[in-house]
């Protein structure tokens, strides 16, 4: 028997309003038309990704492949697919027809496997700037290579991907600094960093990447009710 609570239902007019509500913090502190909102479906229903469509949002992340693949089926033209979790080896086969940006590239295990299922593909590379060893992210040191190695497959490395410190607004603005400064160095387009909680900023810092659930959505219902 099933118990996952069913997922909230999206109210598509409160999307709109709180999207509004977003690019204003956001010109608050940068430039909106650099900054791209990626809307984290990661816990809806399907009406949520109509919802962000609607809304001038066409692009959704997830972090569980058998969910993202369960949207992508009845997704609105033009919806592109964010993958924000770790790429499992099994799983990048069947993603990759509908993954727009493989955000979260953290192993040279992924770069070969995403080579030869999906070549040319599009990827950030994740940076652990945090130094938390539980966390996903490959360290600053090693991000390099990783970003050589990718390039040298024909992968096309568009940029650099951060989790920002949990708890901690000080410590967070210095992670996304950091992250600022390694792209600079890497000669990279785009900087994916900021969530709901910490999105301000990271586009202080220089992201043109936000990735946002709650903020525009409500509250996430709890993990139960998220499936992989």
């Amino acid at each position: 028997m099933d118990e996952r609570p069913a997922p909230p239902p999206v109210d598509p007019d409160a999307v709109i309003e709180r999207l509004e509500e977003v690019r204003a913090r956001i010109a608050a502190v940068g430039d909106p038309d650099r900054v791209r909102i990626v809307a984290v479906t990661k816990g809806f229903g399907p009406d949520a990704v109509a919802a962000a469509v609607a809304a001038g949002l066409a692009d959704c992340g997830e972090n569980y492949a058998q969910e993202l693949l369960a949207k992508a089926a009845g997704a609105p033209a033009g919806t592109r697919w964010h993958f924000l979790g770790a790429p499992q080896r099994n799983k990048i086969a069947s993603l990759a027809p509908v993954v727009h940006l493989w955000q979260a590239v953290d192993r040279r295990a992924v770069v070969d496997r995403l080579a030869a299922v999906a070549p040319g593909a599009a990827l950030l590379v994740q940076v652990d700037v945090v130094g938390d060893p539980g966390k996903a992210g490959c360290p600053p040191e090693e991000a390099p290579g990783l970003v050589e190695a990718a390039r040298a497959a024909g992968l096309r490395v568009r940029g650099l991907m951060a989790v920002g410190a949990a708890g901690d607004p000080e410590g967070t603005r210095g992670v996304f600094e950091a992250l600022a400064r390694l792209g600079r160095s890497l000669d990279v387009e785009e900087l994916s960093m900021g969530m709901t909680d910490d999105f301000e900023a990271a586009v202080a810092a220089g992201s043109t990447m936000v990735r946002l659930g709650r903020v525009l959505f409500g509250p996430r219902p709890g993990r139960a009710a998220v499936r992989r």
